[in-house]
This record gives structure tokens, sequence and C-alpha cells, in this order.
């Protein structure tokens, strides 16, 4: 599975490379889709596990910095451009965006499914114990567990949200953007990046430390750490429980769905609620951005339920539309 193209020039690897960063950053910002499947559809997945297991295992080799630069820089821009436009959509249309990230984690099952090699009781273990971790951190998620998914969150808990998101870099269909969405730190994180971008787009220096302090270094360190040791410890397992690790992905996937009920809102908090660390007022409350709010569940129309079920299918199609472009690259690069 792993290794270069050999025959590739280096411009055109790093071209593939900049392609797949750009849709891995904007997988990133939509919990639901994964940056590794992303990878799949540029066509340089093979190529990007296998540079992060040269240089972290200090081979050093111009192919493997052409390809993570290529892809690192790619991703961190379509981030940064795209962090605020995700948020406000998540916001404002909280049903229609959680409809259509249904659909496109479902449609990561096929990709999974696909490099299971024999369904035995071995990948149904796996695949029941992942779905278990997955509807277990929903659920903690829905009961309050965690952060309050407020647009702030703790430093140590935004570095481990760092390397949830991660593992989206490396495990095609899983999304690390729907890891930091159940652990309450998507829009803390988004608002972190956005805040930093209007920064520098008005030159205030104390604009920009304080989201790069509080938000954007302890999650960049995060990946940092999250993509080295997750590409070691997938690869480390699938040599050797290949079968079962790729049923605990399956799990994961499928139990993703748990916490991707579409028909929530945002709704003002009560007086004496707690947000943010503080006992709400009525004051308080009249100064509480929106993306504060507490999120609480609410009955659909006929016409919102048509329309998520129409936004699943779609996402579906978008996912495996992007699988089958991936497989289409890997055939011919082989």
């Amino acid at each position: 599975m792993h290794g270069y193209d050999k025959d590739q020039p280096l411009p055109t690897l790093a071209a593939r490379g900049a392609m797949g960063g750009l849709f891995m950053g904007m997988a990133n910002l939509v919990p639901g889709i994964s940056g590794g499947t992303m990878l799949l559809a540029a066509g340089v997945y093979t190529e990007f596990i296998q540079a992060i297991a040269d240089l972290t295992r200090l081979r050093f080799n111009a192919r493997a910095f052409v390809v993570l630069g290529a892809v690192g820089i790619a991703a961190a821009c379509a981030i940064l451009v795209g962090a605020g436009t995700i948020k406000e959509l998540v916001l404002d249309h909280r049903w229609v965006m959680y409809s259509l990230f249904i659909g496109l984690t479902l449609g990561g099952v096929p990709v999974i499914w696909a490099l299971i090699p024999e369904r035995d009781a071995n990948v149904w273990g796996g695949a029941a114990a992942g779905f278990a971790g997955m509807a277990g951190l929903a659920v903690a998620q829905a009961t309050g567990w965690g952060a309050d998914g407020s647009a702030s969150a703790s430093v140590p808990l935004l570095f481990l949200g760092g390397i949830a998101g991660a593992s989206a870099m490396i495990l095609p269909g899983v999304s690390g953007g729907y890891l930091l969405l159940v652990l309450g730190l998507y829009v803390p994180i988004l608002s972190g990046i956005d805040a930093l971008k209007e920064g520098l787009k008005a030159a205030d220096v104390g604009a920009i430390m304080d989201p790069m302090l509080g938000v954007v270094i302890p999650v960049g360190l995060g990946v940092v750490v999250g993509i080295a040791a997750v590409s070691n410890a997938i690869q480390w397992f699938l040599d050797r429980f290949e079968k079962a690790t790729l049923g605990v992905l399956l799990g994961l996937l499928v139990g993703a769905v748990v916490g991707l009920w579409p028909f929530q809102m945002g709704v003002p908090p009560e007086v004496g609620a707690i947000v943010k660390g503080r006992a709400m007022t009525t004051e308080l409350i009249a100064e509480l951005d929106p993306e504060d709010y507490p999120v609480r569940v609410f009955t659909p129309s006929a016409t919102q339920v048509g329309g998520s079920l129409g936004l699943v299918v779609i996402g579906f199609g978008i996912t495996g539309a992007v699988a089958w472009l991936g497989r289409r690259k890997e055939r011919r690069n082989g």
C-alpha cells in the first residue's frame, strides 16, 4: 500500500500534494468528511503515509519533504480561508449542515468496507468496539460531558483536539471535524482561526497573538504529535491486526452518525445557566454571542425531514464520488 511513485517528477508530486492538501484542509473544517479520503481523491494518500513514516524514522529524502510541505501548506491555507464561512453555516443552518454531514460520513463506509479483505469475527468485534466508542462520545457530549461547546476551551483540551483532528489526516473515512464536534471543540477552534484571520487582515499584533497563543499553537502542536503518533500506530496495528483494526475504523465511522442528529438549534440560555464558566444573568444573556448558545433538539416539519433526507443522499454521493476518483487515480499511478 505504501510507497512513492518514482516516475513522477517532483513538480508533479508537489502539485498533486497541494491539491490533496487543499481538499484535506476543507474536509477538516467539516464534521463528517475525512481528510484521508480527500487525499485518496487526489491520489497522494500512499505518498503521504510514506512521507510521514520516513521523516518520523529520520529517513530524510526530497520526496518526503515535497509531499508533506505541499500538503501541509495547502491544508493550512484552506483552513485559514474557510474557517469563518463554515462556522457561520453550522451556526445559522445547523440542521441543513448536519444532514449533509451525515451523508458525507456514511459515504465513507464503502471506502473502509472495500479495504477489508475478509469479514470475520475479528472485523465484527472491532466494528462493535469502534461503534461503542464513538457512540459513547456522542452521548457524553449530548449530556454535557467535557467542554461546554462555547467559543472557548482550555489549552490542554485544545491540544487533545489537535491530536483528534490529526486522525482524519491519516484514516480514510474518519472525520477529525466530527471528533472535535462531539468534544465541544469545533466552534472554539474555528472561532480562534477566524479571529486570527481577522487580526492578520487588520495587521493588529494584539489581535493576532491572542488566538495564536490561545488556540492555533495548542491545536497545531496537537496535530503534529497526532500525525506522527497516529500514523505509526495505525501502521503497526494494520501490520499485526489488520482485520480488527479495519473493523474498528468501520465502527468509528458508523458510530459517528449517532452524534449528528440534524434537528437541533442554538437557543439562548436560561438565567442561572453556566456558560463559559459564568452564571448567566439577563444582562449577560443579552451580550452573549449566538455561537455560545446551548444546543437543543426540536421537532422538524415535514419539509425539513424531506430536505434532510435529500441532503443525506447528496452527502453520500459526494463522498462516494471522491472515493471513486481516488481509486481511479490509485490504479492509474500503480
